[in-house]
């Protein structure tokens, strides 16, 4: 049986439709990436699909989707792109414009994304700029979009000078989760979407925190228990819906869903997107900003060290990458898309399960923490 999530919001509510995967209940329907065709028919879209994904994710899963669309009566053609954050560009998204006027993609058309967060960023761009916006549909395919990338309507690409610096609000119309395919997730990034889930730990689910913190991994999916791993991704997509539902286009509460990401971002482009991956400098982001706060008196030592003990749980890294400039990192807040009048927003931890959003973050304390952060 799915596990069915509404994402709630004014213009376009939408389900994220969960699988049980490997967990150990008996299942009458289980869902997979086999039923999406089925899925996308009920929602009652034109009959044009453009299936855009990377050469790895469509040699495992392209077939089974084309097979599941095409029974379901959609006229399906694909586009593959690049793996990795640094094709992450607006010559890449040309690529899926190219494919969709040689193949006359209409409005009334679904662009599907196949794949992790990069694919779900640039097809979700492409299909909002498209004849000025057509529907989306996400398949994620790595947990980080699973758990995050792929709810929420946030797309976009990288600008040379920094990270989803252009984009759009786009939402999808679904969102269709089969934790199977994490089966062929490379470990790597798996941890990466660790970090993600032990945000949503420290930005709004105590008990979520409290549930890693009894497991005795969190590096790799084989070591986790099914049923653990169900609660990640019920509980972090339930985390998002909520958020996005309460604050669609970051007025105010969405922010905190950027907890890690700030000084993330700035480590992730000053390394070329070659040296971290995104989970990677987001857990030492959120170390950053759990020193940050324990040294402005807003958090308790001991829970920021609880933090930091399930982010090594997960294989994740502590320490800024070897050969980065802080006053780089410091200079690339200042182009950050957080930035408001000149002034750099922190998403720092009061307790666990709960953050505040500040600008009065003095650059003295951002530079000493980053310091003892350096590594060794």
């Amino acid at each position: 049986m799915a596990s069915i999530i509404n994402v709630n919001l004014p213009h376009q509510s939408y389900e994220i439709a969960i699988g049980q995967g490997t967990a150990p209940q008996a299942v009458n329907t289980p869902l997979s990436i086999d039923q999406l065709g089925e899925m996308m028919s009920n929602l009652k879209l034109g009959k044009k699909v453009l299936l855009v994904s990377n050469p790895t994710i469509f040699k495992h899963y392209g077939e089974r989707v084309l097979t599941s669309l095409e029974a379901a009566g959609f006229e399906v053609v694909s586009c593959t792109l690049p793996a990795g954050e640094r094709y992450k560009t607006l010559s890449s998204v040309q690529k899926i414009y190219d494919t969709a006027l040689l193949n006359r993609i209409e409005r009334s058309s679904t662009m599907v994304a196949l794949g992790g967060g990069v694919i779900g960023d640039m097809t979700g761009f492409a299909a909002a700029t498209w004849l000025r916006g057509i529907n989306f549909v996400q398949v994620p395919t790595s947990l980080l979009a699973m758990v995050d990338a792929a709810i929420g309507g946030k797309t976009g690409v990288n600008h040379p000078q920094g990270k989803n610096l252009i984009g759009a609000f786009h939402q999808p119309r679904l969102v269709l989760i089969d934790p199977e395919v994490l089966k062929t997730l490379p470990v790597r990034e798996f941890r990466a979407g660790m970090a993600e889930v032990i945000k949503y730990g420290v930005i709004w689910d105590a008990q979520l925190f409290a549930e890693m913190e009894q497991s005795k991994r969190l590096d790799q999916l084989r070591y986790i228990k099914a049923e653990l791993i169900e609660s990640i991704l019920i509980r972090s997509c339930q985390a998002k819906a909520d958020v996005v539902g309460k604050d669609e286009k970051e007025a105010g509460l969405r922010a905190i869903l950027n907890y890690g990401h700030t000084i993330g971002h700035a480590v992730e482009s000053l390394t070329g997107y070659r040296v971290v991956n995104h989970g990677e400098a987001v857990a030492i982001g959120m170390v950053a900003a759990g020193q940050i706060a324990v040294k402005l008196g807003m958090w308790q030592k001991e829970e920021a060290e609880r933090q930091d003990a399930l982010i090594q749980k997960a294989s994740l890294p502590t320490q800024l990458p070897s050969g980065v400039d802080i006053e780089a990192i410091i200079e690339a807040l200042q182009v950050d898309k957080k930035v408001q009048a000149g002034k750099v927003r922190f998403v720092l931890p009061t307790q666990i399960g709960i953050v505040t959003v500040t600008d009065q973050v003095p650059s003295d304390t951002i530079q000493e923490v980053l310091q003892g952060m350096q590594f060794n």
